[in-house]
């Protein structure tokens, strides 16, 4: 067998064909460890990092940073044996591809991918019966898992100090990568995780106070005075599924201006309980609250128009989907099955989706199937919008900014917080007034969460 093996970009899943290599986080000559790290890269749906499937030397890198690869093609070529010396290199067959590897043959005649295994490709049949003293090592083994790539195993160095002093650093690698990335020095850093393990989050809080005082990056003009940027991964499909959205579905789009005082205060509340100290409030989570609740009021509002059949397909589950904006532009990731979940869950759940989405780590499958979407565009201090509907979805809802405001209560004027919804409908799935109701329940919520609680239980 070949010493020097050539692993290719592999599968990354949900019809992804190909990816851009962000960064590359090793050097030929290196020596790295099973399942580190070794390239950053983003597709279409986000940006993953890709972990060694072997231990070894690098000893070529087929591609520079920023360049595209299909799947399948060779990024990287590692000596499993450097401390052998120097040997002739018997290359394999080209387009050979070693069982077990991503892309590879594997048990059971499936093909081996990032996400697991791939479609069967063989047909099925019975095998003998072994023990499992007969069954080779390598059948045993399982395909790489994703959720290394999130997670990967924490790495204990002994890091010298000015003073010559030396102390055990646990980190994991994705957590390393940020740090370097932010140019946050993992020295200073006592670690909240697992055994003083250091978190992504204890590096965000590092980086916070340097990033606060360091100046805006100024855009790079040309002679012309002029800048290109290029349309690419995310920003690339998002463009392309605006466009066919609004030149595909009739879009109608409707606004209410709510005092929303009430739930203000109900947030106020909840804050105070001792269960929910440290969970994520905001006004965002009544929002979505007030969604699911007036899906199960209106499920019409919670379907797709499907071009096959020319029908209309109503959804019992909702996916829903929360605009965030990343650097690498708007993605939508979206919480399964929400209408399920507690408050509490569906509080941890929002956390969670827009902390990874803004830290370029959505996996693509939490992208896909969403059913309904909230755009909070109030972050922005932005009243409200006229959203555009996600491809597939028949309503999304823009929610604006919570403001201070003279308002009529009670017969008299008085300053209440108010803000204003805009829900974009398709026109060939909700009229007027199916759009008009949905919309007046949420308002109705947002205006007296807890007596709407009671009324539609």
């Amino acid at each position: 067998m070949t010493r020097v093996k050539e692993f290719p970009l592999p599968d990354l899943g949900e019809g992804l064909t190909e990816g851009e290599i962000l960064k590359w986080l090793v050097a030929k000559g290196d020596d790295i460890i099973l399942n580190q790290p070794i390239v950053e890269v983003e597709t279409a749906k986000a940006a993953v990092e890709i972990p060694a499937k072997w231990a070894g030397r690098v000893t070529r890198l087929f591609h520079p940073e920023g360049a595209t690869v299909e799947v399948g093609m060779a990024i990287i070529a590692i000596d499993t044996d450097p401390t052998a010396g120097p040997m002739a290199e018997i290359p394999p067959a080209e387009g050979a591809i070693e069982p077990g590897m991503i892309g590879g043959p594997a048990p059971g005649g499936r093909t081996a991918v990032l996400v697991g295994y791939g479609p069967r490709i063989t047909a099925a049949a019975r095998r003998p019966r072994k023990g499992p003293a007969s069954t080779p090592a390598d059948e045993r083994k399982g395909p790489l898992l994703t959720h290394f790539v999130e997670e990967g195993p924490l790495v204990n160095t002994q890091p010298e100090s000015a003073a010559g002093e030396s102390g055990p650093i646990l980190a994991k690698p994705p957590v390393r990568l940020l740090a370097r990335e932010l140019g946050v020095s993992l020295l200073g850093i006592t670690g909240s995780g697992p055994g003083g393990s250091i978190t992504r989050e204890d590096v965000h809080n590092a980086a916070a106070p340097a990033q606060a005082d360091a100046p805006a990056a100024a855009a790079m003009f040309g002679p012309d005075r002029e800048q290109r940027v290029p349309v690419k991964g995310v920003r690339k499909l998002t463009a392309e599924n605006m466009v066919a959205s609004a030149f595909t579905a009739p879009h109608v789009t409707e606004f209410l201006t709510v005092d929303v005082t009430r739930s203000m205060k109900a947030l106020e509340r909840l804050r105070a309980v001792p269960d929910w100290h440290g969970v994520r409030v905001s006004p965002l989570l009544v929002v979505a609250k007030a969604v699911l609740l007036a899906v199960r009021r209106h499920p019409m509002i919670n379907s797709t128009w499907s071009e096959a059949t020319q029908d209309i397909v109503v959804k019992e589950y909702v996916n829903l989907g929360i605009a965030a904006a990343t650097p690498r532009g708007l993605v939508v990731p979206n919480i399964k099955d929400a209408g399920r979940l507690s408050l509490r869950e569906l509080a941890d759940a929002m956390s969670g989706l827009v902390s990874v989405a803004k830290q370029g780590r959505t996996a693509p499958a939490d992208m896909t199937g969403g059913t309904f979407t909230i755009t909070n565009v109030g972050v922005f201090g932005v009243d409200t919008g006229t959203p555009i509907l996600p491809p597939g979805e028949a309503a999304i809802l823009a929610f604006g900014a919570v403001r201070p405001m003279p308002w009529v209560h009670k017969g008299r004027i008085r300053v209440r917080q108010v803000t204003t919804l805009g829900l974009s409908f398709d026109h060939r799935i909700i009229d007027g007034e199916l759009g008009s109701k949905f919309l007046s329940d949420l308002g109705a919520f947002l205006g007296d969460p807890e007596a709407c609680l009671l009324a539609w239980a």
